[in-house]
């Protein structure tokens, strides 16, 4: 390929992503916005459809691999708790058909592009698994970094709406009302269980199990407690709200500290990627005289190995639990 066509084939991408984002922009720019104060969040939106509030609340679990009882029906428990998390509505059966038949695309294709089906075939049976659990784990990592950022907003409009003389069932209702997906829809899940029988720690322990953010169980306890033995629940929640906006500071303050570890593994990754494939890409017979030698692909392995574990040990340094 000669570098005019590479050049033209770089001028065609970037043409295509200008075109997306600006239809992207238009878009955006002639949706309406009462519509989107009218419909703040998914459980609005499925409420101006239907009349009757328990179809939305049997529509929102199906949705969310939860039939109408709350039990879940995945026989693969570790990948169902994973969607359920992420939010995922796609059902489980469609979203490994899609990934599975990605897997296979990449994994043969790669294999046919370096002249080795065997290599293709293996790389697809490793994509298959790991293709969604990565993906899932993504967009859950999405969700619970807005979730978090919504939870002390929330717990602000559950105090105001407490201060106002609201008991706690209508003020959680009023998060489903005003605030935006995904702690909108969630909360109004946990309204529509306590209108249907549920007490309020149950709901709210369902909350955790279907979100799984580390900062739900300071809530959960603080109602629990509330609920049993008694106290001012809205100065709970006040000091709650304080509690979790100082940790998501500290949690920002340490990111921005460990970028530098986390650049460099990022660098070091993609510096020898992005060489092997300018090299394939401009002089394509550069590795052919050695690329049927076995020793060759040991070498590629070993060093694909190395690389892995050392990313692995700078993620783990640059990475705090707390």
């Amino acid at each position: 390929m000669e570098l005019d066509q590479v050049t033209l084939y770089i001028v065609y991408a970037f043409a295509g992503g200008a075109g997306i984002m600006l239809a992207e922009a238009a878009y955006m720019l002639l949706s309406s916005d009462a519509e989107q104060r009218k419909a703040v969040n998914r459980r609005m939106r499925l409420q101006e459809r239907s009349v009757n509030q328990k179809e939305v609340l049997v529509q929102l679990r199906k949705e969310r691999g939860l039939d109408g009882e709350g039990a879940r029906f995945s026989p693969m428990a570790a990948l169902r708790d994973l969607r359920i998390q992420s939010g995922m509505v796609m059902p489980l059966t469609t979203f490994l058909t899609v990934t599975s038949v990605v897997a296979v695309v990449i994994g043969l294709g790669g294999g046919l592009y370096i002249n080795r089906i065997g290599f293709g075939i293996m790389l697809a049976l490793a994509l298959i698994p790991a293709l969604p659990v990565q993906f899932l784990r993504w967009v859950r990592k999405r969700r619970h970094k807005k979730f978090g950022m919504q939870l002390p907003e929330a717990l602000d409009l559950i105090t105001r709406g407490l201060k106002a003389g609201h008991p706690v069932p209508v003020a959680v209702s009023m998060v489903s009302r005003e605030m935006p997906d995904p702690i909108g829809t969630e909360f109004g899940l946990v309204s529509d269980e306590v209108t249907y029988g549920s007490d309020m720690v149950t709901a709210l322990r369902n909350l955790y199990e279907r979100v799984g953010h580390e900062d739900l169980p300071l809530f959960v306890t603080a109602v629990s407690i509330q609920s049993t033995t008694g106290g001012n629940l809205r100065e709970i929640l006040e000091g709650l709200s304080g509690v979790i906006r100082e940790r998501g500071k500290l949690r920002r303050k340490v990111k921005a500290i460990s970028v530098e570890g986390r650049m460099s593994a990022y660098i070091l990754t993609a510096v020898p990627v992005l060489l092997v494939f300018a090299v394939m890409i401009l002089m394509p017979t550069y590795y052919t005289d050695v690329a049927d030698s076995t020793l060759t692909w040991y070498l590629v392995g070993a060093s694909f190995g190395w690389l892995v574990l050392g990313n692995a040990i700078m993620f783990k340094m640059a990475s705090f639990k707390f």
